[in-house]
């Protein structure tokens, strides 16, 4: 049996472990879906109609058609599968995607294998007949990726804020904490020279530090 086409459990990863390019990475794949299923329908209708070249373009298309379903579903060393659960109540919930997805496969795969033959102008007209239902429901699952994608940035964001925020009141403290220790330096006359000069060193550091926070924090926002 083709491992692609086997219904297994999806794999599944924690949000907060997928990255920004892993979004772009999934959402190009899904939205790359829609242009491939469109490709398969066409050029079997055209190789009915004995274009030489259609049925190998239909084939090819079908092929990584099969295969991206397969890493967007299952995942693969860079893709975390199914991970999320509007993803998974899309795939495999109510509206069955995964399931119509392979049905569509095994139809592509089998109208293909019949052109030639009788059966495939039969064959191809049911086959043509997907074209707007499937790539509706390719549409659909983009949507669902592009939606958590906007959901992760606006976390990430408001995590890098508030931790940005703590690391200000860090640095205002040890602002406090050098010009304190200056204080005291100067007190303390010739014996406190030394103490003085690391004092003013922390003073600086803490300034460039809260500049860097605020750069930071504005960049955050664009």
């Amino acid at each position: 049996m083709n491992t692609v086409l086997q219904h297994r459990r999806p794999h599944h990863a924690e949000p907060k472990t997928v990255s920004s390019e892993t979004f772009s990475s999934l959402i190009n794949l899904a939205g790359r879906q829609r242009m491939l299923s469109q490709r398969i329908i066409l050029n079997a209708i055209l190789a009915t109609q004995q274009h030489e070249e259609a049925v190998g373009v239909a084939e090819q298309a079908l092929a990584l058609f099969e295969i991206s379903h397969g890493e967007l579903t299952k995942g693969n060393a860079t893709l975390p599968g199914v991970f999320f659960p509007a993803l998974q109540a899309i795939y495999f919930g109510e509206q069955q995607a995964d399931k119509r997805i392979r049905a569509f496969i095994l139809q592509a795969r089998s109208a293909i294998a019949a052109l030639g033959t009788k059966a495939a102008a039969a064959q191809v007209e049911e086959l043509g007949k997907q074209a707007t239902p499937l790539v509706n429901l390719l549409n659909q699952i983009t949507q669902v990726y592009e939606a958590e994608a906007k959901q992760h940035a606006h976390a990430q964001q408001k995590e890098h804020r508030a931790l940005m925020g703590n690391i200000q009141q860090i640095a205002k403290q040890a602002k406090i904490v050098s010009v304190n220790a200056q204080i005291m330096a100067a007190r303390a006359g010739e014996a406190g020279k030394e103490f003085s000069v690391v004092a003013g060193v922390l003073t600086t550091i803490t300034g460039e530090l809260d500049e860097l926070i605020v750069s930071a924090m504005k960049s955050a926002q664009r």
